[in-house]
């Protein structure tokens, strides 16, 4: 399959299939295709449909296949941000943030991801159920802002703010930690938890959350008068 990925900071990411190839993406993600590039919608049954729900995508997912020659198809993002590409294989298994899917080859599984430390999901921001996706092909993920990438090595740690990491390879662990100090963590402006991401493997940190972005706009929509 080949691909680009165009138009940052509202991107989009067009692919080119060959003549019975597929791909499956979010529900409602296509924004143009060519006419020979036909879709099909399923759910993947009761497991797979409660999985997406709990983890932030919509019940039913798309299928998009070229039938009779090489087709075309575009999708869009729900955010400002960009599209990450990953090459998902045996050695190679990625946990993201909820919601962030876009599309992948049909041979990548989609499974839960649990924090294993309850403190991790209830404090550190970036939920209890994550997304894990692990097999062989190429997934792309929405990505809230830029993205910057760190690799970290066996027992090497990022503290990360609430909200911001997007990926990481399922080698890593997360942790939660608290603001040292009752007055740094209530004049701050950094709250009371940090999450602490603890290698070995790669992670990928967006520079602005989309809850953090519609904050940002809050004082500049108007108020409807009394």
């Amino acid at each position: 399959m080949n691909y680009n990925i165009t138009g940052a900071p509202f991107p989009v990411l067009s692919c080119e299939l060959s003549s019975g190839e597929s791909i499956i993406c979010q529900r409602g993600a296509m924004v143009w295709m060519t006419q020979n590039v036909h879709m099909e919608t399923s759910g993947g049954g009761i497991g797979k449909m409660f999985s997406r729900v709990v983890s932030g995508e919509s019940v039913f997912y798309n299928t998009y296949t070229a039938q009779g020659g090489n087709g075309m198809i575009t999708f869009g993002t729900n955010c400002p941000g960009n599209i990450l590409k990953f090459d998902i294989s045996p050695s190679t298994t990625i946990v993201a943030q909820k919601g962030s899917f876009l599309a992948s080859s049909p041979s990548v599984n989609y499974d839960l991801f649990f924090q294993k430390k309850l403190g991790a999901g209830f404090f550190g921001g970036e939920g209890f159920i994550m997304q894990k996706f692990s097999g062989n092909g190429a997934l792309f993920l929405e990505i809230d802002g830029s993205v910057v990438e760190y690799s970290l090595s066996p027992g090497e740690s990022m503290l990360v703010d609430t909200g911001y990491l997007a990926a990481m390879e399922a080698t890593c662990s997360v942790d939660i930690e608290q603001v040292k100090g009752i007055g740094n963590a209530l004049f701050g402006g950094e709250g009371f938890f940090n999450t602490r991401v603890t290698g070995p493997g790669r992670i990928w940190l967006q520079t602005m959350p989309l809850p953090q972005f519609a904050k940002s706009l809050i004082p500049y929509i108007p108020t409807k008068s009394s």
